[in-house]
C-alpha cells in the first residue's frame, strides 16, 4: 500500500506525490563511486536523463571566503589589508547587499582583529562570519566576539568519512549532529560545509543528514545553513547528468528531499575542470540562494568561484546590476595590485590587463567605426575601463588611431580618423620597428615618444 502524502506544490500550484523519507544508509565498505571516478582515468560524466525543473529563489546574493579559502593559498593579509578590501566589498555590494557575508578565520590575533575592526564598520553587509574547527571552546570564542554564525567542517563523502575519518556513516553521522548540537547549545547559528558533496552518496548520507539538521533546528529555533561544496571541482551542470556529479540534482536534492530552505543553501565551488562559474550560476538556478565566492576567484588548487564574474552572472539573470558598483571592480583590482603586489593574469575578464584589448587590425578597424562590434558591454561606463587596441604589426592605420583617441580622451570632432597624417606617421615607425625583426607589441611609453615628436614636426596639439 503506498502511503506516501499529496500535497499542493506552491510555486506550480500543482499536486505532488512527497517521496518516501530517505534514511541513513550504513554500508561497510566506502562508496567511491568507483565508476565515475577510477582515479587512474579522467573522471567520467554519465548520464541517466533524470531533469529536475529550474526553481530560482526570489532572492539571489553572494558570499564571500577572500579571508577563509582564499587566504588559504596565499600569505595571509594584514589588518589593513583585509579591512580595505572588506570596505570595498560593502561599497561594490551596493544598498540591497548582494555581497551578503564574508567568513574569517579566528585562530590567530591578526585573525580576530581583523575580524574585530570589519565589526566596528557597522555595516549590516557583508555580515562578519566565521570558519571554526568543531569544538566547543571555538564556538565560545564565536560568541564571545559577537558572531551570530560561523561555519563548520562536516565532509560528507565516503573518501573522508572512511579514509580520513576512520568511521562508519553512523558513526560519523552522530558526532556531527553532537557537535552541531554543541553549537546551537551557545545560541549560534551552524552553517554545515557539506565537504566533498561531489563525491557523496547523496540519498544514503547528504540527504539524510540534511533531514537531523532541519529536525535540530526546529528544536532549537535557530537556522541551520547548509554550503554544498564541491572541494574538487568534480560537479557539472549538464542536464540529465547523474548525481553526485548534478549540480541541479544535488540542489533539487538538497532542497525537495532534505527539506532545506533556498534562503539556508549555498554552493560552494572549484574551478580544477573549468566550472567553477557554470556551476555556480546553475546551482542559484535551481534553488541556492547562496554562491560563496573569493576576490579574483584566489583559493586552493585551482581556485573558487571569483567574486567577480558572479556579480556579472547575477546582473545577466536579473537584468539590473541592483545598485551594484561595478566600477569599483576595477578599483579594487588596482589596489590589489600596487598594495599586495599580486599579478592578476593579463587575459582574466573583467579585470585583466587585456580582457578589452584587441591587436588585430581588423578587430581594431570595426572598434573605430563602433566599439559595440567587438567589445562585451561599454565596460567605460560599467567597469571605467574603456575599450583598447594594443599597437602591433597588425594593427594598422585603425588600430593606432583608435589607440590615440582613447589614450588621449578625444571625443567627436574631436578624434582623429584612420587617414590622418599623425597616424600615418606613427605607423610608418611601428612598421619600421617589425621590419627590423621586432616581435613584441609596442609599448605605452614608446607610442607616447613617437606621438609627441610627430606632432611637433606637424605643428600639431592632441591637448583638448
Amino acid at each position: 500500500m503506498d502511503n506516501r502524502l499529496v500535497k499542493k506544490n506552491e510555486q506550480t500550484n500543482l499536486l505532488e506525490l512527497q517521496e518516501h523519507l530517505y534514511h541513513l544508509v550504513d554500508v561497510d565498505k566506502p562508496n567511491t563511486f568507483r565508476n565515475l571516478f577510477p582515479y587512474s582515468e579522467v573522471p567520467k560524466i554519465a548520464f541517466n536523463d533524470r531533469i529536475v525543473p529550474h526553481h530560482m529563489p526570489e532572492e539571489i546574493w553572494i558570499t564571500d571566503t577572500t579571508f577563509r579559502d582564499g587566504q588559504q593559498s596565499r600569505a595571509p593579509y594584514s589588518t589593513e589589508q583585509i579591512v580595505r578590501m572588506f570596505d570595498y566589498f560593502h561599497e561594490i555590494g551596493g544598498p540591497k547587499g548582494i555581497i551578503r557575508q564574508s567568513e574569517f578565520f579566528l585562530y590567530s590575533k591578526k585573525d580576530r582583529d581583523a575580524v574585530y575592526k570589519c565589526m566596528e564598520r557597522g555595516y549590516k553587509f557583508p555580515e562578519v562570519t566565521s570558519w571554526i574547527r568543531a569544538s566547543k571552546k571555538d564556538f565560545e570564542l564565536v560568541k564571545d566576539i559577537g558572531l551570530k554564525e560561523t561555519g563548520i567542517l562536516v565532509s560528507c563523502s565516503d573518501y573522508h568519512i572512511f579514509y580520513k575519518m576512520k568511521m562508519t556513516r553512523r558513526e560519523c553521522m552522530e558526532h556531527y549532529l553532537n557537535v552541531i548540537r554543541e553549537c546551537l547549545e551557545t545560541g549560534v547559528s551552524p552553517r554545515c560545509h557539506l565537504e566533498d558533496i561531489t563525491r557523496s552518496d547523496i540519498h544514503g548520507f547528504v540527504i539524510p543528514f540534511c533531514l537531523e539538521l532541519m529536525k535540530l533546528q526546529e528544536e532549537y529555533q535557530i537556522p541551520v545553513k547548509i554550503r554544498a561544496c564541491d572541494t574538487m571541482g568534480y560537479g557539472v551542470n549538464f542536464s540529465g547528468a547523474v548525481i553526485p556529479r548534478s549540480v541541479q540534482g544535488i540542489i533539487y536534492g538538497l532542497r525537495t528531499h532534505g527539506g532545506v530552505p533556498s534562503e539556508q543553501l549555498e554552493w560552494h565551488g572549484h574551478n580544477d575542470f573549468y566550472k567553477a562559474v557554470t556551476n555556480s550560476t546553475t546551482a542559484w538556478l535551481y534553488g541556492a540562494s547562496g554562491v560563496n565566492c573569493s576576490l579574483f576567484g584566489i583559493g586552493e588548487r585551482t581556485g573558487n568561484t571569483p567574486l567577480e564574474a558572479m556579480i556579472f552572472e547575477y546582473a545577466q539573470l536579473k537584468g539590473t546590476l541592483d545598485g551594484m558598483k561595478t566600477e569599483l571592480i576595477t578599483e579594487l583590482a588596482e589596489y590589489y595590485t600596487k598594495e599586495i603586489g599580486y599579478k592578476i593574469p593579463s587575459r582574466t575578464p573583467f579585470v585583466g590587463a587585456n580582457f578589452n584589448v584587441t591587436r588585430a587590425g581588423i578587430h581594431a578597424d570595426g572598434l573605430l567605426k563602433n566599439e559595440e562590434i567587438y567589445n562585451i558591454f561599454d565596460t567605460e561606463k560599467i567597469l571605467n575601463r574603456p575599450v583598447l587596441v594594443a599597437v602591433s604589426n597588425t594593427s594598422g592605420l585603425a588600430g593606432i588611431a583608435h589607440w590615440i583617441n582613447t589614450y588621449f580622451k578625444l571625443k567627436d570632432d574631436k578624434k582623429i580618423d584612420k587617414s590622418s597624417e599623425l597616424v600615418v606617421k606613427v605607423k610608418d615607425w611601428v612598421d619600421k620597428q617589425y621590419e627590423d625583426g621586432r616581435v613584441t607589441v609596442i609599448t605605452d611609453s614608446e607610442l607616447l615618444e613617437i606621438i609627441d615628436k610627430s606632432c611637433k614636426e606637424l605643428g600639431i596639439s592632441l591637448e583638448q
